[in-house]
């Protein structure tokens, strides 16, 4: 390795906005957060579940309603002739 060309890799302490602190290794002495596994929602369980299946079924009905008008077209369209 070439020499005086890697950043100083030192302990780091990393503040999150909840006043959490943890220890870790980086190129900055000190580093601060937003959020971290003490806070987020995720690893907290305190997540809300978006209800998606509303949202599937609404997109279903708009689709099927088009696909539903065109073979009524395509079959009307075979009987005229």
């Amino acid at each position: 390795m070439k020499k005086d060309i890697h950043p100083n890799y030192v302990e780091c302490k990393i503040v999150c906005a909840c006043g959490a602190e943890f220890k870790a290794m980086s190129t900055k002495p000190e580093v601060h957060v937003g959020i971290c596994s003490k806070c987020h929602p995720f690893f907290t369980g305190k997540q809300r579940l978006m209800d998606t299946e509303g949202r599937i079924d609404r997109f279903r009905r708009k689709y099927q309603k088009s696909t539903d008008k065109a073979a009524a077209e395509a079959a009307a369209a075979v009987v005229a002739k």
